[in-house]
């Protein structure tokens, strides 16, 4: 398969990226055309969709072969010792490292340097995720409220955030809000509980050190 762009985000590790997409509503890309594919024929009509479905490739992890396929994985909401047949879940571990991210549709920048440029929202992409291809969302066929959610987890945001504002102004003002919700998704594994640990999530190029007591995140520093 080729690869047709390349995604760019604040998610600058895996650690903190948001476990599915539009999870972290305000968070913003890019998503840049590779050539021969940068060409404003090739994006014609599709402003008339308010949602994309992006398909990409998990970078950094390499596919699983016939001679070291893993029937199961252990997904970090369930504690990380409970296995789940590995189609039966969205692990990275698998066959093929195909992602599938339904974001939302800002605009088309037209006149950057690398136009045509798609500008969306939502996303749960590492930073320079290669993009094999985009296709529209269609609410009539993709959209299913009926639809069972399996063992996954179907709280969004679970954490209250407490970031000093002198902290929160180190980040770009277009992306603070996108921080507070990933943060507030609750970046660790699900087996991690220890309140007196500070991690560390890397974020449009800074480092956010925080600790989580119960429901509370707080936020230590921010810095390079």
């Amino acid at each position: 398969m080729e690869i047709i762009a390349r995604l760019e985000s604040a998610y600058d590790e895996k650690f903190g990226i948001p476990r599915q997409s539009g999870l972290a509503s305000h968070s913003l890309e890019r998503i840049v055309f590779e050539k021969p594919y940068r060409q404003m024929e090739a994006v014609r009509g599709i402003e008339g969709y308010s949602h994309l479905w992006v398909l990409w490739q998990f970078s950094g992890i390499p596919a699983s072969s016939p001679e070291h396929f893993s029937a199961t994985v252990r997904p970090p909401r369930l504690g990380g010792n409970e296995r789940m047949g590995v189609f039966a879940t969205r692990s990275p571990f698998r066959p093929n490292r195909i992602g599938l991210s339904c974001v939302r549709l800002l605009s088309v920048d037209r006149t950057c340097e690398e136009a045509p440029v798609l500008l969306v929202s939502g996303g749960d992409m590492l930073n320079g995720t290669p993009v094999i291809d985009i296709k529209p969302y269609l609410p009539y066929t993709d959209a299913h409220p009926e639809a069972l959610n399996g063992f996954s987890d179907d709280s969004a945001a679970v954490l209250s955030v407490q970031c000093p504002p002198e902290l929160l102004l180190k980040i770009p003002e277009q992306k603070r809000q996108a921080l507070l919700e990933a943060l507030a998704l609750d970046p660790r594994p699900g087996y991690q509980a220890d309140p007196e640990r500070i991690y560390g999530m890397l974020f449009a190029g800074m480092n956010v050190r925080f600790t989580v007591d119960g429901n509370l995140l707080r936020v230590l520093s921010v810095g390079i």
